[in-house]
């Protein structure tokens, strides 16, 4: 049987955020440990982030940045939702970002249901969240859609129809989507391991191997500037 990553290869023409602008205004940006510019920054807060991510962007004279997946973040050390002294620290990155300007719309992957949503309200957290169902040449899966704006989940219902490229979405202001600039966190999600309206966007490193396998790369789908 062909693999999901085989099947989101094959598929062409995906965007999940403003199908208006070309992958030719999308700079990578790199969030991880590893970045040492990072280390001068003062990334505390959202106003300093967003502030941040919009230098960035005009530095590079693009609309949207992009990049994270299997990325290891310093970002999340501020939030008890990836830091408890009973579990080991969460900081590694599973799902795409997307970082551009609030009430940005947001769109469909594929043709699919809304399987579940919900307002993931913690710092540090998702915000609210949209996950969808969808099945592709015998493949059952999930895209999830983080960081939204709260109106985005106001009039939803669970297995309503969407089809691919329908906006589902726009992208919320850092006082709801859990206090970061504002993005899209996009994440493919073979099992769901029935949870709903949330799924672990952020893994530790002895569980990397598992959420790796059950969350393949965005980017097989979206083949941004590939």
């Amino acid at each position: 049987m062909t693999s999901l990553e085989q099947v989101l290869q094959k598929i062409e023409g995906i965007k999940v955020i403003a199908p208006s602008i070309p992958y030719s205004s999308y700079v990578a940006l790199d969030l991880s440990i590893y970045n040492q510019e990072l280390m001068n920054q003062n990334l505390s807060t959202a106003t300093d982030f967003e502030n941040y991510i919009e230098n960035y962007l005009k530095e590079n004279q693009a609309i949207i940045a992009y990049g994270g997946y299997n990325e290891t973040r310093n970002l999340y050390k501020r939030s008890q939702v990836f830091n408890t002294s009973e579990e080991e620290e969460r900081n590694i990155h599973i799902g795409l970002d997307l970082w551009t300007t609030a009430n940005t719309p947001i769109l469909a992957a594929l043709d699919g249901k809304i399987h579940s949503f919900q307002f993931n309200n913690q710092l540090g957290d998702y915000g609210p969240t949209i996950i969808l169902e969808h099945k592709v040449d015998n493949h059952h899966f999930y895209t999830l859609y983080g960081h939204l704006s709260l109106e985005s989940i106001q009039k939803l219902s669970k297995g309503q129809i969407v089809k691919k490229g329908e906006q589902i979405a726009i992208l919320g202001k850092s006082s709801v989507n859990g206090d970061y600039a504002p993005h899209l966190h996009f994440q493919i999600i073979k099992d769901i391991q029935n949870k709903e309206g949330d799924y672990p966007g952020v893994c530790s490193l002895s569980t990397q191997a598992f959420y790796l396998s059950n969350c393949p790369d965005p980017n097989l789908l979206l083949k941004i500037n590939t």
